[in-house]
C-alpha cells in the first residue's frame, strides 16, 4: 500500500498515483504517513509486516484462494454430527434462486435502495416468524442470535425500567457470552442453576434469585444441550409475578412439532434464521430475529427495522413500510432506541422463501423427521460399550458422555475424522460438569445409514 515501484492495485481504485496524490493534496499531506502522526509513537509498530506479495492478476489470485479452500473439510464429503448454532439443513435450490438475484443479493440492512419488493419480502419474513413463535410483531434481523439475545435484554431493561438479567447456565456459551458484554456496564447479569439432573431450569434457584429489580427471564428450549425446557409455563408465571418479562430461545425448525412460546404466555421469543434455508458459512450465514407481542410496550422498544402494512400517499391505498421508524438510530441518531448495527436482511430475506416453500405442513414433518432420526442415534449410540447418554427430552441435540470409554472427546473426534465423520462438540472446557462430553446433532440432512456409519466407528474404537 505504501505505493513503492508505482503499483496499481486492481481492487483499491485509490492507489493509481495521480488519484492518490490528488486526495494527499486535497488533504495537505505529503504522504500517507501524516494520516497516522497523531498516533503516538510508542504505539506505532516499526517492522515489516510479513505479508505475501499482491497478487495482480484476478485468475491467479482466484485460483490461489481456491487452493486454500480445497484443504477445508465440509460436510459434502464427511458425515456431520456438529450443530450448536450453525447446523446442516437441506437448502432448496428456490433459496438460493431468489437469494442471489441482484436487486436482493445484499446482506446490508435491506434498504430498498432499488425497492424491487424487498419490503413485502421482510415483512412476509417477519410475519411468518410471528406465526411460528405466536407472537404478532418481528424485527428485521439482527446480526445473529446472541445479538438478538443481547438486544432483548435491553429492550426489557429499558421497558421494565430494571437492571438485572436472569439467564440460565445452560444456554449457548457464545450467547452467554455476548450478552454479558453487550449488557455491560449498567445491567447486572445472573445465572440461574441449571438441574441437569432432571434436565429442567432450577426453579427453586430462580424464586430466590428473581426479584423486583428483575428485568428479564432468559432461557433455551430446545437449549443448547439440545434438553427441552418443560417448565416454560411455570416460569413465566414466576416472572410475571414479579413484574418480570420472559424471553425464550429457540431453533425455528423445532416450531413445527412445539408449543409457540407465545402460547406459553413468554413475551419474548428470540433464534436464529441460519436452518431456515442458509447455507452454512465460516463465520457467516448467521441472523437472529426477535418476536413480541404486538403492544405499544414492547414494540417502542425496537432498535431494529419493523415493517408493516401502512398507507400511502394516495388515499385508500396501501403498501408495504417502515413502522415508527424514529425508534431507530437512523431515524433519531443518538437519541435512537439503541444502534442497530450490522444486519443479515438477506438471511432474512432467504428464510421468507424458505418458510413460504415449507407451509405448516412442511414444517411439521420437518420436526417431525428430526425428531425419529434423532431417536434412533440415541437409541443406537447408547448400545456402544462406554458410551452413555444424558438422556431426556430432547430436539435435535443431545450429549453424549465418554467417562467410560478411554479416550477423550478430542480423541474420539480425531479418530472419527480418519473416517470422514465430524464428531460432536467438545464440551468439556464450556460445561465441564457433565465431564468428557460432546454435544451430538442430528439433521434431516443424516440417513440411518450415516449414524449406522458412526456407530461402527464407535465400536472399532473400543
Amino acid at each position: 500500500m505504501s505505493g513503492k515501484g508505482n503499483i496499481v492495485y486492481p481492487y483499491i481504485p485509490n492507489s493509481v498515483p495521480d488519484v492518490r496524490r490528488a486526495m494527499l493534496d486535497e488533504l495537505g499531506f505529503e504522504s500517507e504517513e501524516d494520516i497516522y502522526k497523531e498516533i503516538p509513537d510508542r504505539l506505532r509498530f516499526k517492522g515489516e509486516m510479513k505479508l505475501p506479495a499482491p497478487i495482480h492478476s484476478e485468475a491467479r489470485l482466484q485460483r490461489h484462494v481456491e487452493k486454500i479452500l480445497a484443504k477445508n473439510e465440509n460436510v459434502k464429503d464427511n458425515i456431520s454430527f456438529l450443530g450448536g448454532g450453525t447446523w446442516n439443513h437441506y437448502v432448496p435450490a428456490l433459496c438460493d434462486t431468489i437469494g442471489g438475484r441482484d436487486e436482493i443479493l445484499t446482506s446490508y440492512v435491506g434498504e430498498a435502495f432499488t425497492d424491487h419488493g424487498k419490503f413485502q419480502i421482510l415483512f412476509e419474513s417477519t410475519s411468518m416468524l410471528g406465526d411460528l413463535t405466536g407472537f404478532e410483531a418481528c424485527n428485521t434481523p439482527t446480526y445473529d442470535w446472541p445479538n438478538a439475545v443481547a438486544i432483548t435484554s435491553r429492550m426489557a431493561a429499558r421497558t421494565t425500567g430494571r437492571k438485572e438479567i436472569l439467564v440460565s447456565e445452560n444456554i449457548g456459551p457464545e450467547r452467554k457470552v455476548i450478552n454479558e458484554n453487550y449488557c455491560k456496564p449498567d445491567l447486572k447479569i445472573v445465572e440461574v442453576k441449571y438441574d441437569f439432573e432432571n434436565r429442567c431450569l432450577d426453579l427453586a434457584d430462580l424464586k430466590s434469585k428473581v426479584s423486583d429489580n428483575t428485568a428479564l427471564i432468559y432461557f433455551e428450549s430446545p437449549s443448547y444441550l439440545g434438553f427441552l425446557e418443560t417448565q416454560g409455563a411455570e416460569i413465566v408465571e414466576i416472572a410475571h409475578a414479579k413484574g418480570a418479562l420472559v424471553a425464550v430461545g429457540v431453533d425455528p425448525t423445532s416450531l413445527g412439532i412445539l408449543e409457540a412460546p407465545g402460547d406459553y404466555g413468554a413475551d419474548y421469543a428470540v433464534g436464529e434464521l441460519q436452518p431456515l434455508g442458509v447455507h452454512m458459512q465460516c463465520g457467516g450465514g448467521l441472523g437472529g430475529f426477535i418476536a413480541t407481542k404486538d403492544e405499544e410496550k414492547f414494540v417502542a422498544e425496537y432498535p431494529s427495522l419493523l415493517f408493516g402494512v401502512l398507507p400511502t400517499v394516495k388515499e385508500g391505498e396501501y403498501g408495504f413500510g417502515q413502522v415508527a421508524f424514529e425508534r431507530t438510530s437512523y431515524g433519531s441518531r443518538e437519541k435512537g432506541k439503541d444502534f442497530i448495527g450490522t444486519c443479515a436482511a438477506l438471511h432474512g430475506m432467504i428464510a421468507a422463501v424458505y418458510l413460504a416453500l415449507m407451509g405448516p405442513g412442511g414444517m411439521k414433518d420437518l420436526g417431525s423427521t428430526i425428531m425419529q432420526r434423532m431417536a434412533y442415534a440415541k437409541a443406537e449410540l447408547a448400545k456402544v460399550p462406554g458410551v452413555k447418554l444424558y438422556d431426556g427430552y430432547n430436539f435435535k441435540e443431545f450429549v453424549v458422555n465418554f467417562d467410560d470409554f478411554g479416550k477423550s472427546v478430542a480423541e474420539v473426534n480425531k479418530a472419527l475424522l480418519k473416517k470422514k465423520i465430524f464428531g460432536g462438540i467438545d464440551l468439556t472446557k464450556s460445561f465441564p460438569e457433565l465431564g468428557n462430553s460432546a454435544l451430538y446433532c442430528v439433521t434431516e440432512m443424516l440417513s440411518k445409514e450415516d449414524i449406522d456409519d458412526l456407530v461402527v466407528a464407535l465400536n472399532e474404537m473400543c
